[in-house]
């Protein structure tokens, strides 16, 4: 069986060429995405080995191979390999049968790309999918350059009035005080709060753009966060660190409106802005 799954792979490839740098082709009636799921777990198991774990490995993989296929899949036995944060990442297919399956993870400190051929059996067959091929290591796309954009012109006066009142709308979010948090949000309006998950730090900084009374704080809103290490943590963020955790630098948008002499919040999302 191995044979033939390999023979039908390899007549696929010779009569559709896959196309450079890991186009995707769309082919009909292959169902991709559970391809790729199935990829990714195989992947799973198969860039995770040590010796002394050589025949756990093996029962696990036998369930992605074909029959009579080498149990570890052309690893000697030897050495050590450990991949986290496996995810898929593109699928070529080839034909309604055929396709290769890229998968990213990562090892130690490097990114990289496992190359995975799998065949579809279809949807009258008992086993869906089979890992037809060894796969292949490649390395994984550079980060890409992030284009410099010019901050926006800040209101000092707005910023100014801002800052103590968002240094006390963030503990009362971290902690989860309702009550507390009633001051701080638009009439009528309530969002969910962090809960006491973690603990306010301080306000490192914020940067308000020029505007009515109505304003989009655009990702300069940078938070420390104290992370709790078990016990209860402290407020306090000249405490000892394995006393309280670890600080996190983190950055919010805030939609705020400003009524009478106070600003008040509308909305709060994670940090984001548009780059050319």
């Amino acid at each position: 069986m191995v044979n033939g799954v390999r023979a039908l792979f390899e007549r696929a490839t010779a009569a559709n060429t896959p196309a450079a740098n890991g186009t995707s082709q769309v082919g009909p009636g292959f169902p991709s995405d559970r391809a790729s799921a199935f990829a990714a777990q195989f992947a799973g198991v198969y860039l995770n080995f040590t010796a002394a774990d050589a025949a756990s490995r093996a029962g696990k993989l036998g369930p992605f191979l074909p029959d009579g296929a080498d149990q570890q899949f052309g690893w000697d036995g030897y050495g050590r390999l450990g991949a986290v944060g496996v995810q898929p990442y593109d699928i070529e297919v080839i034909d309604t049968r055929n396709a290769v399956v890229s998968v990213v993870f990562q090892t130690g400190s490097r990114r990289l790309l496992l190359s995975v051929p799998v065949y579809y059996s279809g949807e009258d067959a008992g086993r869906k999918f089979v890992v037809s091929g060894r796969p292949a290591l490649l390395p994984a796309p550079a980060a890409a350059d992030l284009p410099q954009v010019a901050s926006p012109e800040g209101d000092a006066a707005a910023e100014a009035e801002l800052k103590p009142q968002l240094e006390a709308f963030f503990k009362a979010y971290a902690q989860g005080d309702t009550q507390a948090l009633k001051r701080y949000f638009v009439a009528g309006k309530t969002l969910p709060d962090l809960g006491g998950a973690l603990t306010f730090g301080e306000l490192k900084g914020v940067v308000v753009p020029v505007g009515g009374a109505t304003r989009e704080i655009q990702a300069e809103v940078v938070v420390v966060w104290i992370v709790p290490t078990g016990a209860t943590p402290s407020a306090d963020p000249t405490a000892d660190p394995s006393a309280v955790g670890g600080r996190l630098e983190q950055a919010y948008r805030l939609t705020v409106e400003k009524q009478g002499d106070k600003w008040y919040v509308k909305d709060i999302r994670g940090a984001g802005r548009a780059v050319g």
